[in-house]
């Protein structure tokens, strides 16, 4: 099953980063958040990714090319003008970074890579999210239900920490920010099945609004419930939340070795 990434938006509440290099790109710890959401599937055994560029979409496909060059022991013929990989990839993925337009809409970016889709399901995320998602369960729960898509809904972390009491009103200890749950909400990581590409107009096509709300009013949207850890990077305050994790080792999206 080939993943989807919609990696063209403009990413505008993290303008001290996205200024530079669009949102997917902006780093957890010395790699791009892109880089961390296509590791989660890939220690899955999902590894053919078609990325949906927009914004700056050239930082994404020079990084990609780098990385695989440059990602092991190289030699260099100066004569010959050749660069020649000397050890194995550092990744077993193929990756189709499609321009979908600068200010086309999340549908109308799906919409345009359908003939690489190729009438069969899909898994679909956005590139600022990443998850302890186990993906093998969330596809059983699509077929389970039998519906066009199913998205992956989450409980928000709070935004502060909690308190807890003993029985006479006094603190007993602070706890870090919960996934509390402040109602659940999209967390991305769908399966979706080819008809659903038919539900989108043009490329002034919201996914969420146009679509998804659509399939929801019919019926066709299930949910996968995840209550565990998921945390997406929309803000400055984020990203430094999710480097403090990272570097704590307690990072529970690195499902990999």
């Amino acid at each position: 099953m080939k993943v989807v990434i919609l990696a063209g938006g403009l990413g505008t509440r993290l303008a001290e980063e996205t200024s530079v290099v669009p949102k997917p790109m902006v780093e957890i710890s010395g790699r791009p958040i892109l880089w961390h959401i296509m590791k989660i599937y890939g220690a899955q055994g999902f590894n053919h990714f078609i990325v949906a560029l927009g914004y700056k979409g050239d930082v994404i496909k020079r990084f990609f090319y780098e990385f695989q060059l440059l990602g092991g022991s190289i030699t260099v013929d100066c004569a010959a003008a050749q660069v020649t990989p000397r050890s194995a990839p550092p990744e077993r993925w193929v990756i189709d970074l499609i321009e979908t337009g600068a200010e086309t809409m999340t549908g109308g970016r799906l919409r345009r890579l359908a003939p690489l889709l190729k009438g069969e399901p899909f898994m679909l995320t956005y590139g600022d999210g990443v998850a302890d998602v186990d993906l093998t369960k969330l596809i059983a729960c699509h077929k389970a239900h039998g519906r066009l898509a199913t998205i992956t809904a989450v409980r928000p972390p709070s935004r502060f920490g909690g308190l807890a009491f003993d029985g006479d009103g006094l603190i007993k200890q602070f706890s870090e920010k919960p996934q509390i749950g402040e109602g659940w909400i999209n967390g991305g990581f769908m399966v979706l099945e080819p008809a659903v590409l038919d539900r989108i107009a043009g490329d002034e096509s919201s996914l969420e609004s146009d679509v998804l709300e659509e399939l929801a009013r019919e019926g066709q949207l299930a949910a996968y419930q995840h209550g565990d850890f998921w945390q997406c990077m929309d803000t400055l305050r984020d990203k430094r939340q999710l480097e403090q994790i990272w570097e704590s080792g307690r990072a529970a999206w690195k499902m990999w070795p």
